[in-house]
């Protein structure tokens, strides 16, 4: 992995735990990640303008691309609703690079040097290992566990086609233009049919939201598709999750969320993993 694509893979992990932060932080958060997801669209809508066209073989990468990213986040929802950013976050984040891994060596023929193939395992084991940390009452939250588990499934998912996807597409950019116009509209159809007072709630409060939010959110994973067709879809993944390093921060520092050992411990194992992924490949 390039140092160009390292650090602008961190910049997006930044960006990707501040947008997180600002939805678990919202006292609505359907609001807030509807917000978030609609702020998409102006930023897709320049995009494709500025992206050469798309090569129609990746139209079926899109739809499905849709139909998982809008799994992720009714997922995410119910993940947050029922635990912390500091638990949630780091769970759903780091089941996926394990998944990731898994696939695309068994499935896609992808081969990792193996003190790459050991860093993403340290990335993973550290970022699940907050499964095992505890709420502000002293017990365990499977709840929360469980729901961020399904959620880091279905960003394995996401990522894996989203990489082929915009592969196949000529244009990392123009490619998630078109994914974010798709999933912004699948949520906005199920937002007005389940919850249509949610609008009213975003025109007077969520006008901020729908346009940092919505921006932090389109930058980041736009960086990230571009990262998926320059290094192993893995890797990408893998290094991404580093947001959870930050999320952390935001977590205890703006969020006042409880930091403990485990904590500390999980977030020092990703940050080696993160260091053995830069070292691994030029």
């Amino acid at each position: 992995m390039t140092a160009t694509v390292f650090i602008a893979v961190i910049g997006a992990a930044i960006l990707h735990a501040a947008w997180n932060a600002l939805v678990k932080g919202g006292t609505d958060k359907l609001m807030s990640l509807t917000a978030v997801i609609l702020g998409h669209v102006p930023f897709a809508l320049v995009a494709i303008a500025v992206s050469p066209p798309l090569d129609m073989a990746a139209l079926p990468y899109i739809a499905v691309g849709v139909v998982l990213h809008f799994g992720y986040q009714v997922f995410l929802l119910y993940a947050y609703a029922a635990g912390d950013l500091t638990q949630v976050y780091p769970i759903a984040r780091g089941s996926a690079p394990l998944i990731v891994a898994v696939v695309s060596i068994t499935v896609l023929g992808v081969t990792l040097q193996f003190i790459e193939l050991i860093a993403v395992f340290i990335i993973g084991v550290g970022i699940v290992s907050l499964a095992l940390v505890r709420r502000a009452d002293g017990l365990r939250n499977g709840r929360a566990a469980t729901f961020a588990l399904i959620t880091g499934c279905f960003i394995a998912s996401y990522s894996i086609v989203d990489g082929m996807g915009a592969r196949v597409a000529g244009t990392a950019l123009g490619y998630f233009g078109w994914l974010a116009i798709g999933n912004s509209a699948a949520l906005a159809i199920a937002v007005a049919i389940r919850a249509p007072q949610t609008y009213k709630s975003l025109w007077r409060e969520g006008r901020s939201l729908f346009w940092i939010g919505g921006g932090a959110s389109f930058a980041a994973y736009a960086i990230v598709t571009w990262a998926f067709t320059q290094a192993p879809i893995a890797l990408v993944t893998a290094l991404r999750e580093t947001s959870i390093v930050f999320a952390l921060l935001i977590g205890v520092f703006f969020l006042k969320e409880r930091l403990d050992l485990m904590k500390v411990l999980s977030t020092m194992t990703v940050l080696i993993g993160a260091a053995l992924l830069r070292l691994a490949r030029p």
